[in-house]
């Protein structure tokens, strides 16, 4: 069996979990099948690896044009394959066109859905009713729909209702416990200003909107003063919503110590040891269809505290890895809690429990850990997946 898997991230141009996703899909596949994978960026030296960039003649337009171009140059390389299989919306309209050109099955996994993110209208203006009508062309067109969790699966159901349920099947992400594992880097955590000796709690992901990092800020104020705070937030989406965590950022620091940003893009050991020496991470996502982050917290031995929304609850099992915070959502796709200050001031309450109790935050860790080793392995991912691929061509 060959596959063409497209994708906008790819190693080493990875800046959020989709990206981390089908690197490791692709791994674990590529120990049975064959697959050819076509990314966006600068070239790859990887083998059966291709990267495409933005047409010359589209480089200062729209960014959602620009990526409907890169999908053309995608699709027109792609010539001999049993399975298409896309993700995002970015690499959905080239799974979409090139199932029609070839006849093949196409595939694709859902990470995140546009209807679900409309303040990527805040980043890409008029593009962003682009993308949210490729998304909906290439779901009710697709053979399949892999969702990422049962909350995903219920979310695209609910934003396309002309998708059929049948074929909507729920493949989780996973984690290499292999890889990531609890690291000890004690001059890691000294360069940083992060004192061992003190709670803390560790945040890690993108600033954009359905992170929830301001409401982890104004959480943070509430938290006991020993406790730290580390965010390794980087890669806004918008210029206004870096303004609101720097003003967010600078507030905090002014009211009490431990709290250190740390905006590069870290490797994955430095991560390891940041996520090992932490009391707990912070999930405070308001959109979150699975959270890759938290399986490789849970992966270094780390307590997790994440909201209820999404595929968080399939991930963290309350009161055994961590803890999960309730939240009441508006019905708006932005998933703004109805009552902001409720749920800080919950989201404080839980991180201060598991903060204060390193025992306990520990025992959450060892559970988390063996969770991810046992239920999160890429290895039976990609048999699910290959099912799957051979049904559809069967």
């Amino acid at each position: 069996m060959r596959v063409e898997m497209i994708t906008k991230e790819y190693p080493p141009e990875i800046y959020g979990g989709a990206g981390v996703h089908v690197a490791e899909l692709v791994g674990a596949l590529r120990q049975n099948i064959d697959v050819q994978v076509r990314a966006f960026g600068a070239p790859r030296d990887e083998a059966q690896t291709s990267a495409y960039q933005t047409p010359a003649g589209l480089a200062s337009a729209n960014p959602a044009l620009q990526t409907l171009g890169t999908d053309l140059e995608i699709v027109a390389a792609i010539s001999d394959a049993d399975i298409v299989h896309s993700h995002t919306w970015y690499a959905n309209f080239a799974g979409h066109l090139a199932s029609q050109l070839h006849g093949i099955p196409h595939v694709l996994t859902a990470h995140s859905l546009e209807p679900l993110r409309p303040w990527k209208a805040e980043q890409l203006g008029g593009g962003y009713a682009v993308s949210s009508g490729i998304e909906k062309l290439a779901y009710e067109n697709a053979a399949a729909v892999i969702a990422v969790s049962a909350g995903m699966r219920a979310d695209i159901l609910r934003s396309y209702p002309a998708v059929d349920p049948a074929k909507v099947r729920v493949i989780h992400n996973g984690i290499d416990v292999d890889r990531w594992r609890p690291v000890q880097n004690p001059a890691l955590l000294e360069s940083i200003g992060m004192d061992p000796t003190r709670p803390s709690v560790v945040f890690v992901g993108r600033i954009t909107r359905q992170k929830g990092l301001p409401y982890l800020l104004r959480a943070a104020s509430l938290l006991p003063p020993e406790v730290q705070l580390v965010l390794c937030a980087g890669a806004p989406d918008t210029p206004e919503i870096m303004a609101e965590v720097q003003e967010g950022v600078r507030l905090l620091q002014q009211t009490r110590e431990g709290v250190i940003w740390i905006e590069r893009m870290l490797p994955r050991d430095e991560l390891s040891a940041i996520l090992t020496a932490a009391t707990t991470f912070v999930c405070p996502s308001v959109y979150e269809p699975l959270g890759i982050v938290n399986l490789e917290a849970m992966a270094c031995g780390a307590a997790v505290v994440g909201t209820a929304t999404g595929g968080i609850p399939e991930v963290v099992a309350d009161g055994v890895t961590g803890r999960l915070v309730p939240i009441d959502q508006v019905q708006d796709g932005t998933g703004t809690p109805v009552d902001p200050e409720q749920y800080v001031a919950d989201l404080a309450r839980a991180l201060t429990e598991v903060a204060s109790d390193p025992e306990r935050a520990r025992e959450y860790g060892q559970a988390g850990r063996e969770r991810a080793r046992d239920e999160f392995s890429w290895g039976a991912i990609a048999d699910t997946t290959r099912a799957l691929y051979a049904e559809l061509t069967s």
